[in-house]
């Protein structure tokens, strides 16, 4: 774990993440809010590939709650089988559509705590929503940000909750709206876990990590 970095450093790491990808976009499929939820809480320890995959077919003929509860648990097994935890993400994403119908006129909501109530969404869940459609500036945590966090002293913290505060803390307001894509993009291509690709990293010059490779 390295140490904070100050913020002339910090702000000069995101304004080359800027100037590399102005608008970065996350990985999974959806065409509006409710898919985008049920596309992320389907995520939780799978692949966006894999889901985007699963949900090709589903979202061509469910995009609301409504569509869901009427094709059915069984119906919606069958699409996301190859998810791993399946069974469980299905009770949750009929469970959460149940809710939306009868609570929130089948409409998603952009508060972070009725999203947090719904079963299946966790913090970073709604934080997605939250960012992606609703383009508010929160910070969606997972295991890429947690450690390129920690690695380039961009966000430090011992979880997902501190890192959370120390991007909002630490990371310069103009670059908040996405400052959790870039650092899941960096996170997954490039500061990889096992073998990190710093000899194609933007900010390797400014980057403390001690244990760089050439690969």
């Amino acid at each position: 774990m390295a140490k904070q970095l100050d913020y002339h450093t910090i702000y000069e790491m995101f304004r080359r993440f800027r100037d590399q990808e102005a608008e970065p976009k996350g990985e999974l499929n959806h065409s509006n809010a409710y898919t985008l939820v049920v596309a992320v809480a389907l995520s939780a320890q799978a692949t966006d590939v894999g889901v985007n995959k699963a949900t090709e077919a589903l979202f061509k003929i469910v995009d609301t709650p409504q569509k869901m509860l009427d094709l059915g648990m069984d119906g919606l097994i069958e699409h996301i089988k190859t998810i791993g935890l399946y069974r469980q993400k299905a009770k949750n994403v009929m469970k959460a559509s149940q809710i939306l119908v009868d609570d929130y006129d089948g409409i998603v909501p952009s508060s972070r705590a009725a999203l947090e109530s719904l079963p299946g969404v966790g913090r970073k869940t709604a934080n997605v929503v939250l960012n992606m459609w609703f383009k508010q500036p929160t910070q969606a945590v997972d295991t890429h940000i947690l450690r390129f966090g920690n690695r380039a002293g961009v966000a430090v913290g011992k979880d997902v909750v501190q890192v959370e505060r120390a991007i909002e803390d630490h990371i310069p307001a103009e670059f908040q709206q996405h400052a959790h894509h870039w650092m899941i993009l960096h996170g997954r291509y490039v500061c990889k876990a096992r073998k990190p690709v710093c000899a194609n990293c933007l900010i390797e010059d400014l980057c403390p990590f001690e244990e760089k490779t050439n690969g």
